[in-house]
């Protein structure tokens, strides 16, 4: 701990008139600033949920696509819980109305004199403890990893074993909560029936109390590797990003002699700039949050963070029924299942290999419910089936709510196509919504096409919201959509019987 005081030393000198992310701190916990990159168009969204969840007043960031919130550190653990977020740090300062210097060479000095006046004892203290929760989760990972092999060798009758072929899922998580303590120690291993899958986990168990019990004088001997980010938006800037971000980080590298590696590093430091603004902060996740449930992809796969968004704008209630009539890998459907249990989820698709691909994700979702839970888990409420969107088998006004991702006439199907298919799903997607109550979340690109199949259905459509995203760099649109009380009549039917129905 010494380097943290020396750390603390050397910032007490320094003086900002900025507010510094740690609003608190004392000897047992202390608040920061979080921030979250969110899908465009949705932080309105993102900021509800960090709102319900962790009870935090969120700020919407000038910078589309970023939000900000203050937390207590116990919190750390919730926050990687929230589904509307994709990547998170840490703030280390923010400056929300920065003054350039009029030359290139002032600006980059700037930020090298910068580097030394940062509040960065908090901040990396929450970066510790961050990275403790993902060793945690790597080790349970492989574990799990480790048990799925040995099931597969088992099943593929390697032995005679009887009884011990039937791995029960109480009998993982005995062996996981065994190994990992609270304290991230590790414990004995039980005497289990299932001799085989102790010995196949064994190995992993003696790897980590090889690394538990390395000396700590050589962990923390190990210099650290880090690298420097800069995310650059405005037009009034004389720098570039590659600038700043080597001026930046060479300064930052000589204020705690870290070894740079723009590859394989520990630390990634942020430099945020959006016109007048710039955040300095440390980075929390080493990928995106949204490639949490997809283990199967295909050409368009949807990310789960959108996904969330979508489902949350037609805000869902229990025993709904919610159908996504042109799933592909089932994004939507699975985050749905994850984050509403108690509604019934239908992922449907026209192609057999995208509704391979969502069965595919749906059984991986199974699984990691199975480790999950420590009681026996039988299933999930979500089912995968081929259909044609257009001849849905599905009884008229038996669906509550339709959310799902339309062709935008790119990778998959053309815009040409796209003047006939939209027509037509509006209209079959009417006859199966619940008149009155019924909704639908439909993201498209092709907003012209949409715009017009939408303006023939006025009198079963009634667009509520329309929410502007980027997607890989389109320019796309979600709507939201209401039903219409008035009763669905097929065009082939005779007119005189739309006044008797």
């Amino acid at each position: 701990m010494s380097e943290e005081e020396a750390v603390s030393a050397r910032l007490s000198e320094a003086r900002l008139d900025e507010r510094p992310a740690a609003v608190a701190e004392s000897a047992e916990s202390f608040c920061v600033t979080i921030g979250a990159t969110v899908p465009t168009g949705f932080e309105q969204t993102a900021a509800d949920e960090v709102r319900e969840k962790l009870g935090s007043q969120p700020r919407i960031s000038k910078d589309r696509g970023k939000i900000y919130f203050d937390i207590s550190v116990e919190s750390l653990s919730k926050v990687h819980g929230l589904r509307s977020v994709d990547n998170l740090f840490v703030v280390v300062q923010e400056f929300r109305d920065y003054q350039f210097k009029a030359t290139k060479e002032d600006v980059l000095k700037d930020f090298e004199d910068l580097a030394g006046k940062l509040p960065w004892s908090a901040p990396l203290k929450v970066w510790k403890i961050n990275t403790s929760f993902k060793k945690k989760k790597i080790k349970r990972k492989k574990l799990t990893q480790q048990n799925t092999i040995s099931k597969e060798k088992l099943d593929d009758g390697q032995g005679d074993m009887g009884a011990e072929k039937q791995i029960t899922n109480n009998t993982v998580e005995k062996v996981l909560e065994t190994i990992e303590n609270q304290d991230g120690t590790i414990g004995k291993i039980p005497t289990l029936a299932y001799n085989k899958t102790v010995s196949e986990i064994s190995p992993v168990i003696e790897k980590e109390k090889e690394v538990k019990e390395s000396p700590k004088e050589e962990t923390e001997s190990q210099v650290l590797k880090f690298r420097v980010t800069c995310n650059r938006a405005g037009e009034n800037h004389n720098f570039t990003s590659n600038e700043a971000a080597r001026d930046f980080g060479g300064a930052v590298q000589d204020y705690f002699k870290w070894k740079a590696d723009m590859t394989n590093f520990d630390v990634e430091v942020l430099l945020n700039v959006h016109n007048n603004e710039i955040v300095v902060g440390i980075a929390l996740t080493e990928e995106s949050l949204h490639r949490r449930n997809i283990t199967h992809f295909g050409p368009t796969t949807l990310r789960s963070t959108l996904a969330y968004g979508m489902l949350r704008l037609c805000s869902p209630q229990p025993t709904d029924i919610i159908v996504d009539p042109m799933c592909g890998t089932g994004a939507i459907p699975i985050e749905g299942t994850a984050e509403w249990p108690n509604c019934y989820h239908i992922a449907g698709d026209n192609n057999p290999l995208a509704v391979k691909r969502a069965a595919n994700n749906i059984l991986s979702l199974l699984t990691k419910s199975q480790v999950k839970e420590s009681k026996a888990f039988w299933g999930l409420p979500i089912d995968a089936i081929q259909w044609d969107i257009c001849n849905l088998p599905l009884r008229t006004g038996s669906v509550d709510i339709i959310v799902t991702d339309m062709p935008f006439g790119k990778r998959i199907g053309s815009k040409k196509r796209n003047w006939n298919l939209y027509p037509s799903c509006l209209q079959e997607m009417s006859r199966v919504c619940r008149p009155g109550t019924g909704r639908a979340v439909l993201l498209t690109q092709d907003r012209k096409c949409f715009a017009k199949a939408l303006s023939r259905m006025g009198n079963v459509w009634r667009k509520v919201h329309t929410v502007w995203v980027n997607i890989g760099g389109l320019h796309a649109a979600v709507y939201l959509l209401k039903r219409t009380g008035e009763v669905f009549i097929h065009p082939s039917e005779p007119e005189h019987e739309k006044g008797t129905s």
